[in-house]
C-alpha cells in the first residue's frame, strides 16, 4: 500500500523519491542548515512533505542546474526556502553566478547541444528506471 502525499518518509523512501543515495541526504544535512528531518528514537530520520519539497529543489539546483553547495546556500540566504521549493517544482531558476557554478558545468553549450544532452539524460534516466524496476523483482 502506497503512502499518502502528507505521510512522513523514511530516509530510504526519500532517497528513492529523489533518486539519490541515502548518504547524500545525510551529507546535505551537514551542509544545509534548513534540511532538518525529524528524528525518532535511535536516530531514525523521517522527512515531512515540506522537507521532500526542499530536497527536490536542492537536488535540481545541484544536479541539474549546476549550482555548487555554496551557491545553493547563497540562494537560500538571499531568497529563502520558498525559492528552493519552487525550483524543485520545476519553476525557472535564474542562472547561477559564475562563482556558484560547479567546475564540471563550466562548459559553454549552444542551445542545440544542451537540448541533445537533456534528451540523452532523459533516455539514461528512463533506462535506469527500467533497470531499477527489473532489479526490484
Amino acid at each position: 500500500m502506497a503512502k499518502g502525499p502528507e505521510a512522513f518518509r523514511t530516509i530510504s523512501e526519500a532517497a528513492d523519491e529523489l533518486n539519490v543515495p541515502q548518504h547524500v541526504l545525510r551529507f546535505w544535512e551537514t551542509k544545509f542548515s534548513f534540511i532538518r528531518p525529524m528524528k525518532r528514537a535511535g536516530g531514525r530520520r523521517f522527512y515531512r512533505p515540506q522537507d521532500i519539497a526542499v530536497l527536490k529543489g536542492v537536488r535540481r539546483l545541484l544536479h541539474d542546474e549546476g549550482y555548487t553547495i555554496k551557491g545553493v546556500q547563497r540562494l537560500h540566504r538571499e531568497q529563502g526556502v520558498r525559492r528552493l521549493i519552487s525550483a524543485g517544482e520545476g519553476e525557472g531558476v535564474a542562472p547561477p553566478a559564475a562563482e556558484d557554478l560547479a567546475e564540471a558545468h563550466a562548459v559553454d553549450l549552444d542551445d542545440a547541444a544542451r537540448a541533445r544532452l537533456v534528451a540523452m539524460l532523459a533516455e539514461l534516466e528512463g533506462a535506469k528506471a527500467r533497470l531499477d524496476g527489473l532489479l526490484k523483482h
